[in-house]
């Protein structure tokens, strides 16, 4: 079996987030790392290759020339290969050219299955995963909490706000997990030392499918402001009437 795991690298999510003046995350202003849902979409992968040593992993990441940081700690943690979709073309790329320049770079990559975090943890949109599978035409679980690979089929479930949700999908396919699996193994010192080793492929926008014409980001941020600062909540003091105004705040923010 042959598993691609999608990595992204973001800003340090122990750091202060800051803007740039079009709106952009500023990814200058705080250090980068590998995402953690991705790490954890990696750990499933390697869970597999431990029970079934004829598994080979690829990391695969589209990003700046930092984005080799994420990927060689992805080689140190077990992967086998990477590839960097790398190109000053696809600077600023929205989720679409994000998903073209992905699904581009795997369409030639013979691969059985296709793991993701289910949303990023700087942009949040979670609509990656389901792109990549729509332009390769392979099923896609999305949100995935549980996760079983048999017999040429990918199944498991995932929750939603009233359900427990039970899918099935042939190989190959994408999935998309969740933080309900486990957090990624750290590196020993001999993985961080083979990784160094590890060979990782450079791919061109062109290369990947982008045409090179036209803007990478087809959305315009308008207007951005930074987050206001929390302000104390309110205080109920016991004086023997304090479930009656716990009840009244509840009712009047709708939480009841």
């Amino acid at each position: 079996m042959k598993i691609a795991v999608l990595i992204k690298q973001v800003p340090d999510t122990g750091e202060e987030r800051k803007l740039t003046a079009s709106g952009a995350v500023d990814r200058d202003a705080s250090d980068r790392i590998a995402d953690e849902i991705t790490e954890r979409a990696l750990e499933f992968a390697l869970r597999e290759k431990d029970a079934e040593k004829s598994v080979e992993i690829v990391a695969v990441t589209m990003g700046p020339g930092t984005g080799t940081e994420a990927l060689r700690k992805a080689l140190s943690m077990g992967a086998d290969s990477a590839i960097h979709v790398l190109d000053d073309a696809l600077a600023g790329a929205d989720t679409l050219t994000t998903a073209k320049a992905l699904s581009g770079a795997l369409k030639d990559g013979s691969f059985d299955l296709i793991v993701a975090g289910n949303e990023s943890t700087d942009g949040r949109g979670g609509v990656v995963p389901a792109m990549v599978a729509e332009l390769l035409g392979y099923p896609f679980l999305g949100s995935m909490d549980t996760v079983a690979i048999s017999h040429g089929t990918v199944s498991g479930q995932r929750q939603d706000v009233e359900s427990v949700q039970s899918l099935t999908g042939s190989l190959p396919a994408v999935i998309s997990i969740t933080e309900s699996f486990a957090e990624a193994r750290f590196p020993k010192f001999k993985g961080i030392m083979t990784a160094k080793r590890k060979p990782v492929a450079v791919v061109s926008a062109t290369a990947a499918g982008h045409s090179g014409t036209g803007h990478a980001n087809g959305n315009v941020v308008l207007a951005a402001s930074r987050r206001p600062a929390r302000t104390a909540g309110m205080k109920i003091i016991d004086d023997g009437t304090a479930a009656i105004q716990l009840a009244d705040y509840l009712s009047a923010e709708n939480l009841i």
